[in-house]
């Protein structure tokens, strides 16, 4: 396994959302309505991005307000990272649009 992807499937780390060119939870909600999130782990060399394409049904909206900013979602996707298939499961704080998240690497 890539040191990358052992360093972020121990424990969880700090993550933030990218978006561009205006980072707010709306913007946040359009991204997730079509089917993926870019997401920056902020505690590795140069920080990491990735792109996360989601899964719709582990994802959770259920506490988030994204009209007024609130509540936490509970985002869930499958990608791959140096070659090796990982699932990423971050919690985001609408109000700041960071908060933690851990990469899982799957068995195939």
């Amino acid at each position: 396994m890539s040191e990358l992807v052992n360093k972020l499937s121990e424990g969880d780390h700090c993550v933030e959302i990218s978006i561009r060119p205006e980072k707010t939870a709306k913007a946040l909600q359009e991204c997730i309505d079509k089917g993926y999130i870019h997401l920056k782990f902020t505690e590795t060399r140069g920080g990491t991005d990735l792109y996360v394409p989601l899964d719709k049904e582990a994802t959770d909206l259920g506490s988030s307000n994204f009209e007024k900013g609130t509540g936490i979602v509970k985002l869930v996707g499958s990608l791959t990272l140096d070659y090796i298939p990982v699932k990423c499961f971050a919690e985001i704080d609408l109000k700041t649009l960071s908060g933690k998240g851990r990469l899982q690497p799957v068995q195939s």
